[in-house]
């Protein structure tokens, strides 16, 4: 079977969705894709609340109370994910990994500037930023991370933007292996509660943009079908 290599499949598999069963289907759909038997595919959700550890994560890195930590095959450090985050999994063709990166970061951008925020990326770290004022003591915020692995071709896992998360899940970590930097969120920034389900679609949109795809809606009933 040969797929639409313009064409970019949009899932919605919910809210709570617990880590282990969204990196089964990630692995699933990744064999389909390196088969060329589904098209291109983006994975939309919010996670059960979920610590992972990137292949780069150090043993100091991890929560000090025990707190469990899964394990991932994906680039990157420790981070988190959970209610009040929209997670995006691109499974999909890659040439070239450090331009992929930056086009998953520049949607993100794009994403904040929607809702009216200014992010960047900062040299020397990963993800999006809104960046701080040492005047004001005011430190550089993570608004979105990114962590990614390309396997025979084919991306897995993705990115992250914080929309309407509770900040506190990340005092027991230094997100994404940055001591000493603050995390943020699209409602945190603006001063209104803006949710994943308000997100998602603007979210939908500028991704398909910056992967340079024509989007369409698949239900996760009929990808489990493929």
């Amino acid at each position: 079977m040969r797929t639409n290599p313009s064409r970019l499949a949009l899932v919605r598999l919910g809210v709570d969705v617990p880590y282990e069963q969204a990196w089964t289907l990630q692995r699933s759909v990744h064999a389909q894709r390196v088969a060329d038997a589904v098209a291109d595919t983006v994975l939309m959700l919010e996670h059960a609340p979920v610590y992972t550890a990137g292949r780069r994560t150090a043993a100091h890195e991890r929560p000090a109370d025990g707190t469990p930590v899964i394990d991932v095959d994906r680039g990157g450090r420790i981070t988190w994910h959970g209610p009040g985050q929209l997670v995006a999994y691109p499974i999909m063709r890659v040439a070239d990994v450090t331009e992929y990166v930056g086009r998953l970061e520049e949607a993100m951008i794009q994403i904040c500037a929607d809702f009216g925020v200014t992010a960047r990326r900062i040299l020397g770290r990963g993800g999006v930023w809104a960046v701080g004022d040492a005047a004001l003591g005011l430190p550089d915020r993570q608004l979105g991370a990114v962590g990614v692995r390309v396997a025979q071709g084919v991306s897995m896992h993705g990115l992250s933007l914080n929309c309407a998360n509770d900040p506190r899940w990340f005092n027991r970590i230094d997100p994404c292996g940055i001591a000493g930097a603050g995390v943020s969120s699209l409602s945190a920034e603006t001063g209104r509660r803006i949710v994943v389900e308000e997100v998602l679609p603007i979210a939908e949109k500028r991704l398909a943009e910056m992967l340079r795809r024509e989007p369409y809606d698949l239900h996760e009933e009929d990808l489990r079908r493929m």
